[in-house]
This record gives structure tokens, C-alpha cells and sequence, in this order.
């Protein structure tokens, strides 16, 4: 498993850095969308993983086959469906599962913002394409700050495939299976919140959020229903919140420096050479 997470971490970076390829030979869209496809390739061995350990899992909270790929079609977001399974399988309320999941999936909004220009046509063409905007295809498809919309489509119809062919894998096993934890598939739900946070810690403020939001959820475990911790644990973002710094005194003009430069602004200062050469 460690090499197939480092094979994949490899291939994708390889596709982020490398220059475009000429397109001369075929249309544009078609070289858009099979760059998406071939982007995200690497990845799908991973996703269909995910997906399986998802609906093994869902099956062993008592999810229900049905609701386990209903959820995969309309959410589509990995995070936020193992927190749903995480918070129900410790014994939560679904109230506690769902607020888990929106907080979860609150970083689609910027996001989406972000990307809006590339999404075209009718509402439900744009609802449709906007479904298959999620974290690997709009990482793919940035080009500082523009996105490819042919390579976001491509790569995010192909991730759709791959994690719902994954969870319909992981239904029909769930119900061989007596203990998800002899696949190790219990440790899916923290493995990927520490695959994504890994590339987020790059300086002292989202070592510290990440810091806190884990003592959060350390200290009410104990003493919280289930699902409590984790939304309780978001609350450390607020880290991230810093007020800007103050000018140093010594930076800032003294008051003889603001009125000479103001004087020296004003229409009729501005005059007087003009006066002097006339």
C-alpha cells in the first residue's frame, strides 16, 4: 500500500510539472478532456480503494446497501462520507453525521468560486458539470489561478467512475465480511485526513491549527457523544485569523515629513515650476 501511495504521489506530480504537449495532431477538447483522464489515471488504482473501504465500512455502520451508493452518486466526496460512516459507526446521531460532513465539504465553496468562470450553459448543465469539481480535479486543472475546464471534466468523470465503482465493490463484500478491521480498512478514515493535511503543513499556523484541532478532539472523545469531537476540533481554523501587523513607530513620517509632503502634492506647489520656466 505505501508503494502505491508514493507511485501515485510520484505520477501526479510528474503531470503537474511537466510542460504542455503540443495538440496539433487532434482537436482541443479532445486533448483537454484525455489530459484530465491521463492526469488522474494514477490516482484510480487509490480511488477505487477508498471507495471499496467505504462500502465496506458503510455496510458494517448499518448504512444499508442502497444509501451506501446513493451517497457515492450524490456527495462524491470521500472525506465527507467517511465522517458520515466514522460518526455512525461510533454511535452518533445522524444530525452529528450530517454537520460533520457540511463542515467537511464547506471548502467546495471557495473553491467552486474560485473555478465558476469555467462552467458554462444552462443551471442543470452547470450543476452536472460542477459535480465533478472536487479536490483532485480542480488541483489538475489550476493553471496559477485559471482553470482548464476540458482536464477538470475529464479528470472528475473519470474519479466519479472510480470511487463509485469502488463503493458498489465495497457493498457486495461488506456483507462476506464479519470485521472491516481485518483488511486494516478501520484505519481508511484517519489515513486519508492525514493524507490530506500532510501537504497543507507548511509553515507555523497550519502546524498549530492542525495541532489544536487534534487536542480538541483528543480531549472530548472521552466525555462527548460521538461526532462532537469533530466538529468541536474545526474550531481550531480560527487559528489562522490573525490581525494584520501595526506599521513600526520608527517606519511611520513624523508630522513635519506628512506636511511637507503635502504641501508639496497640492495643486499650487505643483504650479510653480511650471511658473518659474514661463
Amino acid at each position: 500500500m505505501r508503494g502505491l501511495f508514493l507511485h501515485t504521489a510520484g505520477s501526479v506530480f510528474r503531470f503537474m510539472t511537466e510542460s504542455p504537449r503540443s495538440t496539433v495532431s487532434r482537436p482541443k477538447w479532445a486533448s483537454g478532456y484525455r489530459a484530465g483522464v491521463r492526469a488522474v489515471l494514477p490516482l484510480i488504482p487509490a480511488v477505487v480503494a477508498f471507495g471499496a473501504s467505504f462500502g465496506v465500512l458503510a455496510q458494517a455502520a448499518g448504512m444499508g446497501a442502497v444509501a451506501s451508493l446513493v451517497m457515492s452518486a450524490t456527495t462524491f466526496a470521500g472525506s465527507a462520507q467517511f465522517a458520515v460512516v466514522s460518526v455512525l459507526g461510533a454511535g452518533g446521531t445522524a444530525a452529528a453525521a450530517i454537520v460533520a460532513a457540511v463542515l467537511l465539504n464547506a471548502r467546495y465553496g471557495p473553491m467552486a468560486l474560485a473555478a465558476a468562470e469555467v462552467f458554462r450553459g444552462g443551471r442543470l448543465r452547470r450543476l452536472l458539470e460542477a459535480q465533478l469539481l472536487v479536490d483532485e480535479s480542480w488541483a489538475l486543472s489550476n493553471r496559477d489561478g485559471r482553470f482548464d475546464r476540458n482536464v477538470m471534466l475529464g479528470a472528475g468523470a473519470f474519479l466519479y467512475l472510480g470511487w463509485n465503482g469502488g463503493t458498489a465493490i465495497g457493498v457486495a463484500a461488506g456483507d462476506s465480511l464479519a470485521d472491516p478491521a481485518t483488511l486494516g480498512l478501520d484505519a481508511a478514515f484517519p489515513a486519508l485526513f492525514l493524507a490530506l493535511v500532510a501537504p497543507l503543513l507548511k509553515s507555523r499556523t497550519p502546524v498549530a491549527a492542525a495541532l489544536l484541532g487534534a487536542g480538541i478532539a483528543i480531549a472530548l472523545t472521552p466525555i462527548t457523544p460521538a461526532g462532537v469531537p469533530v466538529i468541536a476540533a474545526t474550531a481550531a481554523c480560527l487559528v489562522g485569523l490573525t490581525r494584520p501587523r501595526s506599521v513600526p513607530a520608527a517606519a511611520q513620517p513624523d508630522a513635519g515629513e506628512q506636511s511637507r509632503s503635502k504641501a508639496a502634492s497640492s495643486p499650487r506647489a505643483r504650479s510653480r515650476p511650471q511658473e518659474a520656466r514661463s
